[in-house]
């Protein structure tokens, strides 16, 4: 009988649960929003696993999520869209809910799912990259996730590649996440827009009196329809893309890069650019083998399937 666990992404306005088996299938699925307080927010998720758990057997469950994890994976330091803070958080929903619960860095889990059913399957020593409203990152050492003395590495979204630009929330000023997220599409399209308002009447539109109506998705769609501010902004996302990857491997040296996260979906607008800057700024280039870069498979399910991996590990332990 093969044995189910459940994965659970909570994230800074849902959190979205899964019954996932052994070969990364998902059985099973619930919701809800993310409260803002602590208690509130153990309550929900004890909410979801127990109304997946209602309906299956289960041997365990992950938490993923973007903060700051403990190397026992059972604690979070810090988590800035969540409410958590030195908080003992997989001891406090294995009380309610009665199974064991490990926890996890969301890019940490999504990255194991892609070794395990996805695009990094069988690769040695992989980065992966989650482009969405900022950047997430994991790196893989021999197939397992390396996470530094201190439980929070890599943090490489948080490299700084313009000293004194882009003020970004984690209080430093220009990370390698300001120039290259979702986020950062929509503030390079609004201060190209600026330049010349003229060169897009669509955009221009969006950002009157208000430019947080200009998304990176709306960039991104904008782009494959041909507009030229929103296409120059997703070369500028491109060559940062390629100028962050010089850097990693530079450090990593990977076989495999994995770009994932929603701003992915778009990859045939920029993968292929980003490719160019990345072989011809990292060191060596020209004289050295590259890493294969690849879009992840797995899609917005990823840290529910690697959270709900962990746990299946979790599970077995004697």
């Amino acid at each position: 009988m093969t044995v189910l666990t459940i994965g659970v992404d909570v994230g800074g306005t849902s959190v979205r649960a899964g019954v996932v088996d052994a070969e990364g299938n998902v059985h099973d699925t619930a919701r809800t929003p993310t409260p803002r307080s602590e208690g509130a927010l153990e309550a929900a998720l004890a909410g979801v696993i127990g109304e997946l758990s209602s309906r299956h057997r289960i041997a365990a469950v992950g938490l993923a999520l973007a903060g700051f994890v403990t190397p026992d994976r059972r604690g979070v330091r810090f988590a800035p869209h969540l409410s958590w803070r030195d908080a003992p958080v997989a001891d406090r929903i294995a009380d309610r809910i009665g199974l064991p619960v490990v926890v996890e860095h969301d890019a940490n889990a999504a990255a194991l799912a892609e070794r395990h059913f996805g695009a990094a399957s069988g690769a040695g020593t992989v980065v992966f990259i989650a482009l969405g409203t900022g950047i997430g990152s994991a790196l893989l050492i021999d197939g397992e996730l390396y996470r530094g003395a201190f439980g929070v590495a890599p943090e490489l979204g948080h490299l700084r590649v313009v000293p004194d630009g882009r003020p970004c929330p984690c209080g430093k000023s220009g990370c390698w996440e300001r120039y290259c997220s979702g986020t950062a599409l929509a503030t390079t399209a609004v201060e190209l827009l600026a330049r010349d308002p003229g060169r897009s009447p669509l955009l221009r539109r969006l950002v009157t009196g208000d430019p947080g109506r200009v998304t990176g998705q709306r960039v991104a769609g904008a782009a494959r329809d041909g507009d030229p501010v929103a296409m120059d902004a997703m070369d500028e996302l491109a060559r940062w893309l390629g100028e962050g990857l010089a850097l990693v491997a530079d450090v990593f040296d990977p076989e495999l890069v994995v770009i994932g996260g929603g701003v992915s979906v778009s990859a045939p607008l920029f993968l292929d650019e980003a490719r160019e800057h990345y072989a011809a700024t990292v060191t060596g280039a020209g004289r050295r083998p590259l890493a294969r870069i690849r879009t992840a498979q797995l899609g917005e399910a990823a840290a529910v399937v690697g959270a709900a991996q962990l746990a299946r590990e979790l599970a077995h332990r004697p």
